[in-house]
């Protein structure tokens, strides 16, 4: 007689254990998720990752470095009036900075309009300015002339195409990854809050709540006593 109820035990737990998933969904604290999402909405506002501001940064600090390195060089050279009018209006392939200045100067223009304004989540733009920098940057060591100018004629080609190098490994190792990443985690909370909204429809409020009065010890006897006193007496 005992082993039916046994067997819907049984049968019960064995239902329960076999859906852990339905457990740990319940278990899920909105509040919580909707801590976790804050952050991210708060960083979609804002419009631009902490990581793409500081690649952003080293590209402006990229065009200052080599605008300071050309200025330091005009400067050596015989003062920069002279220099510069000898380096920007009879510019000379072989023997003038300018176009390593210029250079920066594409690069810069490139990679804020599309990581910056444009907010590309590719690296295409990185690659077409690092391949234009070190091609012009190699071709104009073999063809020019500047290794017979002094130690500029070394460290501006070399720190340019260092720097321009330094970006590519930047974006494409730290700035994409990392937003690609934050992005699938905010998906992954958004979608497990929607869930936990439907099982969890809310708080119930405290006017949704009723308890009815509580009843004093004794009061039904009291009621009868009094209805037996009001009955008229034969």
């Amino acid at each position: 007689m005992n082993r039916v109820p046994g067997d819907a035990e049984n049968a019960h737990s064995s239902s329960v254990e076999s859906c852990p998933s339905l457990r740990d969904v319940h278990s899920i604290n909105p509040a919580q998720l909707m801590a976790r999402i804050e952050p991210y909405e708060g960083r979609e506002k804002k419009g631009i990752s902490d990581v793409r501001r500081t690649f952003c940064l080293f590209v402006t600090f990229d065009l200052l470095f080599i605008t300071l390195l050309w200025i330091i060089e005009l400067n050596v050279k015989g003062g920069i009036e002279t220099t510069l009018e000898k380096e920007v209006l009879q510019y000379d392939y072989s023997s003038s900075y300018f176009d390593i200045f210029l250079l920066a100067v594409f690069r810069f223009k490139v990679l804020i309009l599309a990581y910056a304004m444009c907010r590309l989540r590719h690296w295409w733009a990185i690659a077409f300015t690092t391949a234009v920098t070190s091609a012009f940057l190699l071709a104009k060591v073999i063809i020019s002339q500047l290794f017979s100018q002094g130690a500029f004629g070394y460290v501006l080609p070399i720190i340019s195409f260092i720097l321009a190098w330094i970006e590519t490994w930047f974006l494409d190792f730290k700035v994409l990854p990392q937003e690609a990443e934050e992005e699938n985690r905010f998906l992954i909370a958004q979608d497990a809050s929607e869930r936990a909204a439907l099982l969890h429809p809310g708080v119930l409020s405290d006017g949704q709540f009723y308890s009815p009065p509580e009843s004093v010890a004794g009061s039904d006897e009291d009621s009868e006593e009094k209805q037996d006193s009001e009955k008229p007496v034969v």
